[in-house]
């Protein structure tokens, strides 16, 4: 599948030669290493109108590590609240927590929720499993520690945007298997799901902020180190069974190599009776309601996730 900037919604199509030249500079080592750096620049970075903090999370399966955890908490607030783990975007490879601060404060100008969010290891130096433990145990420890960062042990909720999504995905299908936790709902938005790339739309060329090029490149570094057979916590589309699922927030363009994955993902949910809010947005490339921000279909789709996350707040969260 060819994908031409004329077939993006017309608002969109501004971005279009900006956002395949990242493609361009993502997909070598030697450039996705200084991207990197540009973007770690962001570290340490405050949310507007929140308690802001820095944890460190000792890792139980890697000796002297610890996971720098942002921890963000209503102004004012002294009760115990509901908690979110967010997992960043970034192809697994690159990326950051305050990556989504303009996320993290329209979350909480809606509802009253403790944002945590891991600084996860990345596939350049540290592929699967290494992240994906660092996601987990940050999720423990706020089970363990619930007390101390006045947060309510029970009814969490885990959310994250594309290789956020499938670390989301991956995640609650290892907290269902575990039952470690309780999940009120999930949130995996045009989430990373399906490493074999074998749908029509995985194969994506031409597309813009991310391809075909970038995503095996991705998938690659991520999995490199797995002899055998590649797990479902790694590949979540890998995964068959679907029941005991929590209720699932999700959202995707029809015009980015996530997207048949992403439609594969939902209609496996519903079939387990698992219930559901997605919506496709025509037109739309990967990431766009971050990329454009100001576009009509943009503006569209942050309300949609926003009124989809109050809904089931409302609804899943005593």
């Amino acid at each position: 599948m060819v994908v031409t900037k004329e077939m993006y919604d017309k608002e969109l199509q501004a971005q279009y030669n900006q956002y395949r030249f990242i493609i361009a500079v993502n997909s070598r080592k030697w450039s996705l290493k200084l991207m990197t750096r540009l973007v770690r620049l962001a570290k340490g970075q405050k949310v507007k109108s929140a308690v802001n903090e820095t944890h460190y999370v000792p890792s139980t399966t890697t000796k002297g590590h610890k996971i720098r955890t942002r921890v963000f908490r209503p102004q004012g607030s002294t009760k115990a609240l509901p908690a979110l783990l967010y997992l960043h975007g970034g192809g697994y490879m690159m990326g950051l927590p305050e990556m989504a601060n303009v996320f993290f404060e329209d979350l909480l100008k809606r509802r009253e929720v403790v944002i945590v969010a891991p600084d996860y290891r990345l596939s350049q130096r540290d592929p699967f499993p290494a992240g994906f433990n660092d996601s987990y145990d940050v999720l423990l420890w706020m089970r363990d520690r619930a007390e101390q960062l006045q947060i309510k042990p029970d009814n969490f909720i885990i959310a994250g945007h594309s290789a956020g999504g499938g670390m989301t995905a991956a995640l609650t299908l290892k907290v269902r298997d575990t039952q470690a936790v309780n999940l009120a709902f999930q949130m995996p938005i045009y989430p990373m799901l399906d490493h074999r790339m074998i749908t029509d739309t995985a194969k994506m060329r031409g597309s813009t902020m991310w391809d075909a090029n970038i995503n095996a490149f991705a998938w690659n570094l991520y999995l490199r180190n797995i002899k055998g057979p590649v797990p479902a916590y790694a590949s979540p589309a890998l995964n068959e069974d679907y029941r005991g699922f929590p209720p699932t927030i999700s959202f995707v363009g029809d015009l980015e190599p996530f997207y048949d994955e992403n439609l594969a993902y939902v209609a496996a949910l519903k079939k387990a009776g698992v219930p559901v809010a997605f919506k496709v947005f025509k037109g739309g490339y990967h990431g766009f309601e971050v990329g454009s921000p100001d576009a009509s279909l943009a503006r569209e789709a942050n309300q949609f996730q926003l009124d989809a996350f109050e809904t089931y707040y409302d609804k899943y969260i005593p």
